[in-house]
């Protein structure tokens, strides 16, 4: 499949299953706002992009230890949950809810205009 899609497809459909993931866990988040010692959770990412980005001598070792170029078998990527504080905070989660929405938005916008690139040179090789 790279060959014909490249790896564009294969990332964007990852991050798609992040942002999914990433919603669910706001969302119970914010449902289990009253909840009585419940402790909000978050998916971690940007703490391991960080760590990338601050080692860049095992950068592609890392990479291709976190993505790889096959989807797993189950098509789904393994994420780390981990608790994010002491109490819920409603505008908090708002505002990751708000980001994580566009942030999937975009990414479904880039995945629609590569398949639309594809359609295109499709079109043009009749």
């Amino acid at each position: 499949m790279n060959a014909l899609f490249g790896k564009t497809i294969g990332m964007l459909s990852e991050a798609l299953d992040f942002r999914a993931e990433r919603h669910k866990v706001i969302t119970s988040n914010i449902a289990n706002i009253d909840t009585p010692n419940y402790r909000p959770k978050d998916i971690v990412f940007k703490e391991e992009l960080e760590s990338i980005i601050d080692n860049k001598d095992r950068i592609t070792m890392t990479i291709s230890r976190h993505m790889p170029e096959q989807s797993n078998s189950a098509g789904k990527a393994d994420f780390e949950v981990i608790d994010s504080g002491e109490r819920v905070n409603l505008d908090s989660e708002m505002a990751k809810l708000t980001e994580n929405n566009l942030m999937h938005n975009l990414t479904v916008e880039l995945l629609a205009r590569k398949f639309r690139g594809l359609d295109t040179v499709l079109r043009e090789a009749k």
